[in-house]
């Protein structure tokens, strides 16, 4: 019998988070005022799990909000939501759908259309921003220009006179975290703003491969929409706050083929799927590997855009996934490297009816189409079989 659900823990997570930022507030609004015309805004902050790395941490001091997308941070009419003292929160913590209030501000009623993540740009003693790779010491975060006046994001939502919105800053700490080749690390902050919704889908993968970094991911058409890692006691995983639609997960772990459960349902925002249990968790076979290393070089260079690389799996017509990704080094040699199985990768249907049978799908072993992105440039991709080791290299441009 399944210990408890994920639609039980999200709801209350989404109770908790509510009582915190009705009874605490965690700083305090400015600028936009109470009243009759008035409304609240509330605003949390989520990660997904963080590739190699033992913690990241950024300290907030501030979010601000504005109806106009592109106010600059001296413009009137901002309303702030600050933090007092500034808070070091490791993102690591905010996996697998936590939620850390933020706080709340009155808000006049309209519609705004600018947040803004305020960060404490390393100025004060000590890491406020930094991150502990695997294994090793806190290190600084090299942190953009940006965070003093705040990581701009462009949201649309209304508020309503008497009402209450709420927003969660959905933190992408894998892709924010670019590594550079004198072994300092630079964060280049990946957010999206997404509704506070109580949803997601729900399971459990076998604990036998908990020491193995696990990664679970909801995904459309092979792009990935949302991450996370099971529970390092319980193996459990929840996909939290998805539109509705269908997602193909995707579960991957070190030295182990990977899994694919295809068009998995979310119909509301407010249900909650589950593709296993802890009686049958999901298991991964055991599996070789090859890597796949080059360099991503772009032309012209930019010291503002992160380049990606992705190794992708196409199961017939459908689903087309990613099994893994990772961003080049951030300076000129844009070096990349991904281990990827070369075994079988296991397919199933979703159904109901738990558990989910997952078959190999021999004829896909070893198979990929290995792509290159950036922002602004024109994305390259090679189809590449993995017999051994290989070095696979682009040069993208506008």
């Amino acid at each position: 019998m399944k210990l408890f659900n994920g639609y039980s823990r999200a709801l209350t997570w989404f109770a908790a988070s509510l009582f915190a930022a009705l009874m605490v507030g965690c700083g305090g609004g400015g600028g936009g005022g109470g009243g009759a015309a008035s409304g609240t805004l509330g605003v949390s902050l989520t990660d997904a799990p963080s590739c190699g790395f033992d913690a990241v941490n950024v300290t907030v001091v501030k979010v601000r909000v504005h109806q106009s997308s592109s106010a600059s941070d001296t413009d009137a009419g901002w309303t702030d939501i600050t933090l007092n003292p500034a808070r070091k929160i490791n993102l690591l913590n905010l996996t697998n759908g936590v939620l850390d209030n933020l706080g709340e501000t009155p808000l006049p009623a309209g519609h705004y259309t600018q947040l803004r993540l305020v960060l404490d740009p390393n100025t004060a003693a000590g890491m406020t921003n930094s991150v502990v790779p695997a294994g090793g010491v806190e290190t600084p975060l090299i942190t953009p220009s940006a965070v003093q006046s705040g990581i701009k994001l462009i949201n649309e939502f209304d508020v309503t006179s008497g009402q209450r919105v709420d927003l969660v800053l959905d933190f992408d700490a894998c892709k924010s975290v670019v590594k550079r080749g004198n072994g300092t690390y630079a964060l280049k902050p990946v957010i999206k703003v997404v509704p506070f919704a109580v949803n997601g889908i729900d399971g459990f993968v076998d604990t036998a491969l908990l020491g193995s970094n696990v990664m679970v991911t909801a995904q459309q058409d092979g792009t990935v929409v949302q991450t996370s890692a099971p529970n390092a006691h319980t193996g459990e995983f929840f996909l939290a706050r998805l539109a509705p639609g269908n997602y193909d997960v995707v579960l991957t772990a070190d030295d182990h083929a990977t899994a694919v459960i295809a068009a998995v349902p979310v119909a509301s925002t407010t249900s909650t799927v589950n593709v296993s249990d802890n009686v049958t968790p999901i298991t991964l076979p055991a599996s070789a590997t090859h890597v796949v290393s080059g360099a991503e070089t772009l032309n012209p260079a930019s010291s503002t855009t992160t380049a990606y690389v992705a190794a992708k799996q196409t199961f017939g017509s459908a689903p087309i996934v990613t099994v893994k990704s990772v961003a080049a080094d951030d300076s000129a040699s844009g070096a990349y490297s991904l281990t990827l199985p070369v075994d079988a990768p296991l397919l199933g249907q979703y159904s109901a009816t738990l558990p989910i049978a997952l078959a190999p799908q021999v004829s896909v072993a070893g198979q990929y189409t290995i792509e290159a992105s950036a922002t602004g440039y024109q994305t390259q991709s090679v189809s590449q079989g993995l017999s051994g080791d290989v070095t696979v290299n682009f040069t993208l441009v506008p």
